[in-house]
């Protein structure tokens, strides 16, 4: 809880930055304290969380230090944020005159350095529009999320994301060179760009994933690779329903026979029909890959994996064309949110997702109890499915998609009754069977309660570098460490 009222606040912040950087406006304060986390009091114009004193705009590494000295010194909770494209709820303000630090005015590519393979940008650059520019000198980030039209670099290594093509290119940890961040006591730190170094622990790894609760990311060094699409190759296969777990070995079958195809996905029944209506049957499942890079290497992966595939009489190929033409509209920007908006005002449906990870023998289970669980536990499901859509030498991961329709609930209440309820056995269930309970978008608030059991006694490092780091506790409490009630 700051020291100072909410007045001073402002009038500090003005004083470091003038008032066109210092932003008051009640709706954009309201917006801002909260993320897509809370989807249904959002559509419903419903704001639960302390409204925040202020948004800020930096656009310095050295106007960054300055607030965030100011907000050490006098015990402000800040939100350090991007893209705010944020579903996790690691953008809530959840204590009272926080202030959120804007970073998309940081918006410069600094430097494209193509012998090196590398690129140097800012927070604030928008990852569409980095790739865009990118791909026009044939090269690529090979980082490529479903939020890319909303996504900027800085939140992007905050929640320690991944891409849709990350069975080739990794996560955004495997593509970090080095970076810039500022720290709560004003401290501005580099992290210099060389390929890898063993003077002492890997300290990248104290910035990427921290979600704000430890330092803000104002500057992020990533490699580069060839942008081939005009060698892509596509590869699918149909299966039954009740063959999900034939799915999850033909995913391992792949992984452990050394194939890096860019994606690498089995969609159950439900969830399949989202995507794939149009021609696939509502009682199959369907397992894709995507091949991509030098055209020698897709043919190869192409030809490994339907070899592989054919010794399984119970799949059946697809055509390839079919998969290309679902490839080319995975991504979601403004126009469909604003699409999602007006279809859950007027149905009061809504569809939310929560990813985990698991080893090879345990993500089945994971998957099957937790589905079913959810079904006989939660009322008014509409949906429950889901997909795997990262896979690993040594297991995958599970993305949860569920719908369900809000009844006899006022916007406040919804979150407990169902979003909330869901996540926990989730939660549960991953945990029960040793796997991680997320996979790619953080723990934000929504996950963090269950960090201790997440963390088991490694949760000790994780509160130390709270405590050492953030001593007087003012970066995105309740991201991470849970607040105490």
């Amino acid at each position: 809880m700051a020291i100072i009222s909410r007045e001073q606040i402002v009038e500090g912040l003005v004083k470091i930055l003038g008032e066109e950087q210092v932003i008051t406006d009640e709706q954009v304060l309201k917006d801002s304290s909260i993320d897509r986390y809370r989807k249904y009091e959002q559509v419903c114009e419903v704001y639960t969380q302390p409204i925040p004193a202020a948004v800020v705009y930096v656009k310095t590494p050295e106007q960054v230090s300055e607030v965030l000295t100011f907000a050490n010194d006098n015990e402000i909770n800040v939100v350090p944020r991007t893209g705010h494209s944020a579903i996790e709820g690691g953008l809530e303000t959840a204590l009272k005159d926080s202030v959120v630090i804007d970073g998309s005015m940081m918006n410069k590519v600094l430097k494209v350095d193509e012998y090196n393979m590398q690129v140097t940008c800012q927070c604030g650059v928008p990852l569409q529009d980095l790739d865009d520019m990118l791909r026009e000198r044939g090269l690529t980030t090979g980082h490529s999320p479903q939020s890319k039209p909303l996504a900027q670099i800085g939140g992007l290594v905050a929640t320690r994301s991944i891409g849709q093509f990350s069975t080739l290119y990794g996560g955004i940890e495997d593509m970090i060179v080095g970076m810039e961040a500022v720290f709560p006591n004003g401290k501005i730190c580099r992290i210099k760009n060389v390929p890898r170094r063993a003077a002492g622990p890997d300290i990248r790894h104290i910035i990427c994933g921290n979600e704000g609760a430890l330092c803000f990311i104002t500057e992020v060094t990533l490699k580069l690779f060839k942008w081939q699409p005009e060698n892509n190759r596509y590869i699918g296969f149909k299966l039954d329903n009740d063959q999900m777990k034939l799915g999850f070995d033909c995913l391992l079958e792949v992984m452990v026979a050394g194939y890096r195809p860019s994606f690498a996905r089995l969609y159950d029944a439900p969830d399949a029909q989202q995507h794939f209506s149009s021609w696939l049957e509502e009682d199959k499942a369907i397992l894709i890959w995507m091949a991509e890079g030098p055209a020698n290497i897709t043919k190869a992966i192409e030809e490994g994996i339907k070899e592989m595939m054919y010794k399984h009489p119970e799949l059946e190929e697809v055509d390839p064309k079919l998969i290309e033409k679902w490839y080319s509209g995975l991504n979601w920007g403004p126009e469909q949110i604003a699409q999602e908006r007006e279809e859950i005002k007027a149905t009061h449906n809504i569809g939310i997702t929560t990813e985990v990870s698991g080893s090879w023998d345990n993500i089945y289970e994971i998957y099957k109890t937790a589905c079913d669980r959810i079904l006989a536990e939660v009322p008014d499901m509409t949906l429950m499915g889901g997909h795997s859509s990262h896979s690993y030498i040594n297991g995958t991961n599970m993305y949860f998609v569920y719908y369900y329709n809000v009844v006899d609930c006022a916007p406040e209440e919804e979150i407990n009754k169902y979003h909330d309820r869901i996540n926990q056995i989730i939660c549960e269930q991953v945990i029960k069977y040793g796997g991680s309970i997320v996979h790619h978008h953080g723990l934000g608030k929504a996950r963090a309660k269950y960090a201790p059991q997440e963390y088991g006694s490694s949760y000790y490092m994780l509160k130390t570098l709270k405590q050492a780091f953030d001593p007087n506790g003012i970066m995105n409490m309740g991201t991470l460490i849970p607040l105490r009630k």
